[in-house]
């Protein structure tokens, strides 16, 4: 199972008929967690004329909430979170502050104002998958190392660590729905003389090409 969230927040801006709308994302692991942020974001910005908000939690993004702080309604608060649940982005909350610019923008004019804010925040933020894996321990000869590397090479699979004395232990990390198929490969690639252990199950995320184990 794979799920995408904020690994590091980040802001946002635009302008739209003179009202200036600030996006704020960061990561959260509970509602207390979001809560907390969005009364930090309208303590900070107290003098906004609205600090509208949407967080997601939960693997599955079982808990949404939204506020729209006095927008009309269905304008803020649902749009903002219907951005979050299309990106498919949890464990995440979002403040987008409004200081009014004198000119009414309409419903539509709000909902798009709102809803690229936040495209905006996210995009001044890193977003990552995560995913769950085990550890796999595979102890071979030197022989056999050359073999397992190409191996890896071509399934895109993680080497973690490598570990060389009389023979090499070799952990890497591999995808919970395939690990039969790896196990399968490795057996075939060195006639059955590399030694298996299979670890714990880990969340891991790929970043900048390097393996990052939660």
């Amino acid at each position: 199972m794979a799920y995408r969230v904020v690994y590091e927040g980040g802001q946002g801006e635009i302008v739209e008929k003179k009202s200036r709308f600030i996006a704020t994302v960061r990561p959260v692991e509970s509602e207390e967690e979001a809560i907390a942020f969005i009364n930090e974001m309208k303590k900070k910005y107290w003098d906004a004329r609205h600090n509208c908000s949407a967080f997601v939690i939960g693997e599955k993004q079982e808990l949404t909430r939204c506020s729209d702080d006095g927008e009309p309604a269905q304008t803020a608060g649902r749009p903002m979170l219907d951005v979050l649940l299309k990106e498919g982005i949890t464990n995440v909350a979002v403040v987008v502050t409004r200081y009014f610019g004198g000119v009414l923008l309409g419903t539509g004019g709000l909902v798009r104002a709102y809803q690229k804010s936040v495209q905006e925040g996210l995009s001044a933020s890193k977003v990552i998958e995560k995913r769950c894996g085990f550890l796999l321990y595979i102890n071979t000869d030197y022989n056999g190392v050359g073999k397992l590397q190409y191996l890896f090479g071509q399934k895109g699979i993680s080497i973690v660590e490598s570990e060389y004395a009389v023979d090499v232990r070799i952990t890497t990390l591999v995808p919970e729905e395939r690990k039969q198929e790896i196990e399968k490969a490795i057996i075939e690639q060195t006639n059955g003389l590399a030694r298996l252990e299979w670890g714990n199950e880990v969340i891991y995320a790929i970043m900048e090409k390097e393996v990052k184990i939660f």
